[in-house]
């Protein structure tokens, strides 16, 4: 029997390719991107990754046992800290300081995907939740597998270490761990949940995609 999340990735599959073939994140391989596009996009994940892990920290309180609620309290941990941290020094070599970071203005695409995660994850259950965010983890996960394929591109001075980051075994082990989560959350649903479930990983997939977009244009407001 097929797994409910391989069921989501045929369905978002035009949607990933279409990712997968945009000119931000095909710079990112070959090293052709503009570095100021890099840098809008620095600080647009910045304020991402801020309501991110405010998912994580309402999954937390959503899960029905302790070593999930634990898992996701550690995953707000880690990216409030140690992800943040990094992203600030990446930040650096672009000439972005904390301060510029801190007072960045954010974009239609960013407040757009982040508030409807939220709503979801505040309105409905934790399958919700999940399903809402696991397309930025899981895709991201993907993105770097084939990235790091590209001869150079975990090498390149300005990006290698962005790809380095999201190919990495670690980062494979989170995406991996949600997969599994959703699945997990997904058995003995029935085909209404299921559906709700879908509808929500097939939104989050377009954000994504209208994110790189926004990133590329360097657009704050369509």
């Amino acid at each position: 029997m097929a797994a409910f999340t391989d069921r989501l990735r045929k369905n978002v599959n035009p949607i990933w390719e279409r990712t997968h073939q945009h000119p931000f994140v095909t710079g990112l391989g070959d090293g052709s991107l503009n570095p100021q596009s890099f840098a809008f996009y620095m600080k647009q994940d910045y304020l991402f990754l801020i309501e991110y892990a405010k998912l994580f920290a309402v999954a937390s309180t959503k899960a029905h046992d302790l070593a999930t609620s634990a898992r996701f309290a550690a995953l707000q941990e880690a990216t409030l800290n140690s992800e943040m941290s990094l992203h600030r020094q990446y930040a650096e070599r672009f000439g972005i300081s904390n301060e510029e970071l801190e007072a960045t203005e954010p974009s239609f695409a960013m407040l757009a995907y982040t508030s409807y995660m939220l709503k979801v994850a505040y309105q409905g259950s934790l399958g919700d939740l999940v399903s809402a965010l696991l397309p930025c983890m899981w895709s991201y996960w993907e993105i770097g597998k084939r990235l790091a394929d590209i001869p150079g591109a975990l090498e390149h001075e300005l990006y290698g270490e962005w790809v380095r980051t999201y190919s990495s075994p670690e980062f494979g082990e989170l995406a991996e761990w949600l997969i599994a989560m959703m699945n997990q959350l997904a058995n003995g649903k029935s085909e209404q949940e299921l559906a709700r479930f879908e509808e929500h990983f097939l939104t989050t997939s377009r954000m994504e995609y209208l994110f790189w977009e926004m990133a590329y244009r360097e657009e704050l407001w369509p």
